[in-house]
Order: structure tokens, then sequence, then C-alpha cells
């Protein structure tokens, strides 16, 4: 099957402003806090599968605000980032700038996920970090095949991406009505991209599946893993019987397949 080659607009790169990633975009608040230090939950557990090492070439597309490259060379590693946001490419420079001895070279660009400015087979590490969700199916798919040229034979691409659209789809409105009943509707917008975070409404325009993840690795040239995950639950706090029900859905199949939020995937050049 081919790919999907309908051309929908890329989302604006002035979408992603100053107030987007410190307020909106994931990890804002370990960054105010921090400047970049500390990585949020969701950030951390997606950086650790990249297993990044001392003298490995690693590349994060679509860097944001440059913690994740900074990191990177933290460990000894080359890092470079790319972002299509002009103020992406500022924060992460700054953040980068006077690592200081035995940090890994950084190299901060602006340019457009599915144009990157390097050659093939250059890197170890390829890092797309919610970044999918922001790209149209013709853009994942022509990302996707960047990733695969700037690869090593060996090489690795980590993808984190959230939510899962099964949950969006097919668990957000029973949640929703659920909510309503308990008297909480009113933290549940009838729109699922503009729960917690209204920004999302304007630049999300793709999320993914477990399954349709796994196709577009594919498509790509990719073989992968791809699996889903959340963040954990608290049961102390809630009725006994709700909490039966959130043990179910989280840790159950096909229920979890439904509720749980997040993705991850590996890929590995075929």
């Amino acid at each position: 099957m081919k790919p999907d080659v309908t051309r929908q607009e890329p989302v604006s790169s002035e979408r992603y402003d100053e107030r987007y990633f410190l307020t909106a975009c994931e990890g804002y608040a370990e960054f105010t806090a921090e400047e970049g230090r500390q990585l949020s939950r969701r950030l951390a557990a997606a950086f650790a599968l990249a297993e990044v090492t001392p003298g490995m070439r690693v590349l994060d597309v679509g860097c944001g605000r440059g913690e994740i490259v900074r990191h990177c060379a933290l460990l000894g590693a080359d890092a470079y980032g790319v972002d299509y946001a002009a103020v992406a490419v500022r924060f992460s420079r700054q953040v980068v700038a006077n690592l200081g001895a035995g940090a890994g070279r950084t190299g901060v660009l602006q340019s457009d996920a599915k144009r990157l400015p390097f050659g093939g087979g250059q890197f170890d590490r390829v890092l797309m970090f919610d970044i999918v969700e922001h790209l149209h199916p013709w853009e994942l798919h022509e990302a996707l095949r960047e990733a695969h040229r700037l690869l090593k034979p060996d090489g690795r691409l980590v993808v984190h991406t959230a939510p899962n659209v099964w949950y969006d789809r097919y668990a957000y409105p029973l949640v929703r009505r659920l909510r309503q009943l308990q008297g909480q509707g009113d933290r549940y917008p009838t729109n699922p991209r503009a729960f917690l975070v209204p920004e999302n409404t304007h630049v999300h325009v793709n999320e993914q599946s477990i399954l349709s993840l796994r196709r577009a690795l594919r498509r790509a040239g990719f073989a992968s893993r791809v699996w889903l995950d959340s963040p954990p639950q608290r049961y102390t706090d809630v009725h006994p019987l709700e909490a039966a029900v959130r043990r179910a859905a989280f840790r159950w199949p096909p229920f979890r397949w439904f509720f749980e939020r997040e993705l991850f995937a590996i890929g590995r050049k075929r």
C-alpha cells in the first residue's frame, strides 16, 4: 500500500512561538524551572530508549527548547538539533551554549523535517520526540524517509508521540460522559485535542495508533517495535470501584489498547 500523498498545508511555524514552548510544549515546567537541566518524565522515558553513549552522532528532529540536545552532548555525544520554528532554534542554542569540558560538539539549525541539511548515513541515532502528531501523513512519510537516509546502517530511530488516537476516538468520549455524570464535565471539552492543552487544537494534526505508527515506519523502510505506555496511575485517592476500572483499563488487553495514551517506537533500517 502506498502512503497517503494528500498534501494538506503544514502547520504554520508561527504557531510555535515563545508562549507555546514555555506554557504548552511537553516538559515546559521542568524547563522553566531549570533551563533544560532536568527532563520531564515523558522526555526522560523516551531519551532512555536512545541509549546514547560517548562518541555517537545524534540528531534531534524537532528539538524544541534543546534540552535533549543538551543531555546528549553532556553524555559525550556529538549532538545536533533541527527545528521548524525560529524561536526553538534560539532556545536550543542558548541551552547548549557553554556546556564545558567533556561535552560533545553541538549544532542547532532551523530546518524542515522533510528536508534535512545533512549527508546520508551520518547518525547513530535520530530522535523524533513529540513531533509526529504535528506532521500531516504526507509530511510524516517524508520526515521518516529523511531519518532513514541519515541513519548509519546499524543506527536507530527513536520515536515518542502522544496521544494515542484510539484513546481520543473511542475512550475519551466514555471518560467525558462519566465525568459529566460526576459533575466534572467542564474540564472535558468536546474536542479531545483541547483537553489540558488547548493549543493542541491548532498544532496536532496526525495522532497515531499502535498500528498506524507501525505502518508508517514500515512504509519508510524501518523494521520497528512499537508499544503503548501511560503515566503512572494513582489508585489510592479514588473510589475502590473506579480504581478497579482504571486498573483494568490500563493493564488488560484489549482495554489498554484504547486507554494508554503514549506511543513509543524504535526503528532500524531493513
